[in-house]
């Protein structure tokens, strides 16, 4: 008996905190959370994604710059200002809450629609990244000058530019959704700068940025001649500005005005080029931080002086070492994705300038910023000038080292590249 009149009063006694708890509580907070589909809250539930990305902490990092994007920008949208503390939001509410009990009908709306923006606030992130919503340029790519529209030349040069631009454009739209653009410091980390003649360069390893950099610092008024500057003076003197440099408004500004050009290489061509500077040749930092992880992880029976050195990688060696999701040392700028490297779904460059066709597309973007007419692209080969060129050639003879299924993983990894700049499948087995 007692224990029955015991258990009737704890149901009574639950019950009634239960109404005490509900008449409390806010009643818009419990539609707001069994209905996350409400049209504020739509954007955080889908993040976007960038563009084809195979490493996965950057595409992580990506995704949370887009998500703490989409979440300032919503709440920016319902209440433009400062960020109050959760704890301090709950303390309101339940003030609130006991103030339209005891008010009338008027004044208890007011107060329901100054805890709905309240609310709102709290998706508000303090510590950011810095976020700029971008469309297109401005500039676009620079017209043609009256005199030059009857120049075949330049006229053919200014159609492929458009040609080149075209496809890169439905290739961002067929794998990437282009509807929430917001660019990061991260993004334009690898932009150099030239203010004189308004120039954005994202640089490419391996596809003339040594010589593009000399070019920048010509046209800056830093040296009269590219033959004047050496590559450690372009690489490691700290002379050319970067875009990640400059505040919010800078970099809005640049990305807004200036002309933002890339040169791009065929993906396979552009490996094998890194491979034998980097691991052909000494170095004193590609050999023990690439070099000994890769000899150390893929080559068996491995000797004591090669783990010791990481010299004499072989390219096996190395291309299992860029298909292995789990590789025992990160990604390098040298052998990346252009994609990744220069965000073309993200950034509308207005010159795409391809290695193979060096030479007459680099003097014809210098002819349409208006450069001096003495200034020309640098032929010279920057390190190695005895060594040939890599040619297609010398590249398919380092694929030939692989298997089918190695090869066919390789043009796979690079398949956006291969996609965005219009490249022909390298051998003919691919799929």
């Amino acid at each position: 008996m007692r224990l029955t009149c015991m258990f009737s009063f704890i149901l009574l006694f639950g019950a009634v905190g239960l109404v005490v708890f509900i008449h409390l509580q806010d009643p818009e907070e419990i539609v707001h959370q069994q209905t996350p589909g409400i049209k504020y809250n739509m954007g955080f539930q889908q993040p976007k994604k960038d563009c084809v990305s195979s490493n996965n902490q950057d595409r992580r990092l990506r995704k949370n710059t887009a998500d703490r994007a989409a979440t300032v920008k919503q709440s920016n949208s319902l209440e433009p200002s400062e960020s109050v503390p959760t704890k301090l939001q709950s303390t309101d509410r339940r003030q609130s809450s006991i103030m339209f009990a005891m008010k009338d009908q008027q004044k208890g709306e007011e107060i329901n629609s100054i805890k709905l923006h309240k609310r709102r606030r709290r998706f508000i992130i303090k510590k950011s990244p810095i976020l700029i919503s971008m469309n297109s340029s401005i500039l676009n790519l620079p017209t043609l000058r009256y005199e030059d529209r009857n120049n075949s030349k330049w006229k053919s040069l200014y159609q492929i530019q458009g040609e080149r631009k075209r496809i890169m454009r439905e290739t961002c739209s067929k794998y990437k959704s282009n509807s929430r653009r917001i660019i990061t410091p991260y993004h334009v980390s690898r932009i150099f700068v030239e203010d004189k003649y308004r120039v954005l360069y994202c640089e490419v390893p391996k596809a003339g940025c040594s010589n593009w950099k000399r070019v920048l610092m010509v046209l800056n008024g830093l040296a009269s001649s590219t033959k004047d500057i050496q590559h450690n003076t372009v690489h490691y003197g700290n002379y050319l500005k970067r875009l990640d440099g400059f505040d919010h408004k800078g970099i809005y500004h640049r990305l807004s005005t200036y002309t933002k050009m890339l040169f791009i290489r065929e993906p396979f061509e552009k490996l094998v080029s890194a491979f034998r500077d980097k691991f052909e040749h000494p170095n004193n930092y590609y050999h023990p931080v690439f070099g000994k992880a890769i000899i150390a992880r893929y080559r068996v029976n491995a000797t004591k002086e090669a783990l010791r050195t990481g010299s004499g990688v072989k390219f096996k060696e190395f291309i299992q070492y860029l298909l292995d999701v789990h590789r025992p040392v990160g990604m390098d700028i040298h052998w990346d994705h252009v994609n990744r490297l220069c965000s073309p779904c993200l950034i509308d460059y207005d010159f795409v300038g391809k290695f193979e066709s060096m030479e007459e597309d680099a003097n014809f973007f210098l002819h349409l910023i208006g450069a001096p007419q003495n200034l020309t692209f640098p032929k010279f080969k920057d390190r190695h000038s005895n060594e040939e060129r890599t040619t297609t050639k010398i590249t398919q003879q380092y694929f030939a080292q692989l298997s089918p299924s190695q090869r066919q993983q390789s043009y796979d990894f690079y398949y956006m590249d291969y996609l965005m700049f219009n490249y022909s499948k390298p051998f003919e087995d691919l799929y």
